[in-house]
């Protein structure tokens, strides 16, 4: 697995974690998946990723998106 799938992993699973939290915990959780929606959206633009940037310090391979 290289970096770029490791981010659209980590980001799919945030994504899921703040719908479930939403539905079983408090509303308010649904936050935590608009932050994820509006970093990957950065992350488009700017090409800036601190998951990415954790995963490459972590030694994962790296991708052809963030390099």
């Amino acid at each position: 697995m290289n970096i770029d799938r490791a981010v659209l992993v980590f980001a799919g699973c945030v994504v899921l974690a703040g719908v479930a939290l939403s539905l079983f915990v408090h509303p308010w959780w649904i936050a935590l998946t608009a932050f994820a929606g509006l970093n990957m959206i950065q992350a488009g633009f700017t090409g800036f990723c601190p998951a990415a940037m954790v995963f490459k310090k972590a030694g994962v391979a790296p991708g052809n998106a963030f390099k």
